[in-house]
């Protein structure tokens, strides 16, 4: 496991986006099985699919060709 709080694998976090607490491996398992998990210190929900969906449509948005209207 890192200690930077960031992804430690392809869909998994290591700690709290919100406060920074560290998950522990149970809660790392589930957060992996369930995709979403409450943090126990400032109960934030942390939602893998909204992750991966901001992450992508940062990525989406600059390859796309903007409209042009005349």
């Amino acid at each position: 496991m890192s200690k930077s709080g960031g992804l430690t694998g392809p869909k998994t976090l290591d700690a709290c986006p919100h406060c920074g607490a560290q998950l522990s491996p149970w809660q790392q398992v589930l957060l992996s099985v369930d995709r979403a998990l409450m943090c126990k210190k400032c109960w934030y929900r942390i939602v893998l699919d909204a992750l991966d969906d901001s992450q992508e449509g940062r990525q989406d948005d600059s390859s796309k060709p903007k409209d042009v209207k005349k």
